[in-house]
């Protein structure tokens, strides 16, 4: 069985690409605006506009899998508050009409963290929506938590932001947080449930967009108990190797406090990498990959029917540059 993995797509639709600098916009200061230019511009994506491309190159690369798992954000999420602004919504909604249109019942989505809003990265604007979790589980009809049955494997696919909610509290409006916490008991109800369940015979592999989801994770019994079942777990977000790499470098560091809450969310994330290993992480990069690399692409997993022997995880690379600069940066 042959399953391919895409993630941060980050499809920009006609509304979002009308934001022309709606980064900079949340950077108040000469000296952050200049440092978020420099960054975006020379390391992370020059124009985030510039890839919709890069989904027909991976629908014409993608041949006949059996299953396609995309594990989260599909738009630019360019007011930061997730699928609740209506211009995210149309690019979410189209960059899924377009995997669902070549893959049909053999794609499956997981929510990324764009999916429901994040902070911008200086500035401070926006943050979690409950009104995005039901424009991403309703409108979009992505599945919070799903289990598939693929031979000796299990594969299941959770929501990251909901099991790292203690993160993200302070981004959530105050009188939200009952409902989302709400949400978080549920999810972990039906985690804790499937692991228990897993059979001692089967191999599981996790579907889970952001890593900082997975300390809280393993403080759950079930989940240790069965972690010598984890075959491995694919996450999204870093967009990189050379970002999971350094993550995995900088575990453990102090927190950065003085750069904003999303800077301090980042290294508060950091310092508990070292709860990645039992997951046996494994990166499905951005389809873009980053601008300092070039390194986009998407992840390929075979499974072995045979006891005994390993499921085999690929990236395949798509080649990419970028020449618009409409984004403003």
């Amino acid at each position: 069985m042959t399953i391919l993995v895409v993630s941060d797509i980050h499809y920009a639709g006609a509304a979002e690409q009308q934001r022309v600098g709606y980064e900079l916009e949340t950077a108040g200061r000469p000296w952050s605006r200049a440092l978020l230019k420099a960054y975006r511009h020379y390391v992370w994506k020059r124009d985030p506009f510039a890839h919709n491309h890069l989904v027909h190159a991976f629908l014409d690369q993608a041949e006949a899998p059996d299953l396609v798992v995309a594990n989260g954000d599909f738009s630019c999420d360019t007011a930061f508050v997730g699928v609740s602004d209506s211009a995210a919504l149309a690019s979410a909604r189209e960059c899924l009409g377009h995997l669902r249109q070549r893959f049909g019942s053999a794609l499956i989505s997981t929510i990324g963290d764009h999916e429901l809003g994040k902070l911008s990265l200086l500035g401070g604007r926006g943050g979690l929506r409950l009104a995005s979790w039901r424009a991403a589980t309703n409108d979009l009809g992505i599945e919070p938590f799903w289990q598939r049955e693929a031979g000796r494997y299990v594969l299941m696919g959770v929501t990251s932001t909901l099991i790292a909610l203690p993160v993200y509290e302070p981004e959530a409006l105050p009188r939200e947080l009952e409902a989302w916490r709400a949400l978080r008991q549920l999810h972990f109800s039906q985690i804790t449930a499937a692991f228990e369940q897993l059979a001692p015979d089967r191999r599981l592999i996790l579907f889970c967009h952001d890593p900082t989801a997975l300390p809280f994770l393993w403080r759950e019994p079930a989940v240790q108990r069965r972690a010598p079942q984890i075959e491995f777990t694919v996450i999204g977000h870093l967009h990189s190797q050379l970002i999971l790499r350094q993550s995995r470098v900088l575990a453990g560091m102090p927190q950065i406090r003085f750069l904003g809450n999303a800077v301090r969310r980042m290294s508060g994330a950091l310092r508990e990498a070292r709860h990645w290993r039992p997951f046996k992480v494994r990166l499905c990069p951005a389809l873009s990959g980053i601008e300092l690399l070039k390194d986009g692409g998407y992840a390929r997993i075979d499974l072995n029917p045979e006891p005994g022997q390993p499921a085999r995880f690929e990236i395949k690379r798509i080649r990419w540059h970028c020449t618009c600069q409409r984004s403003g940066l």
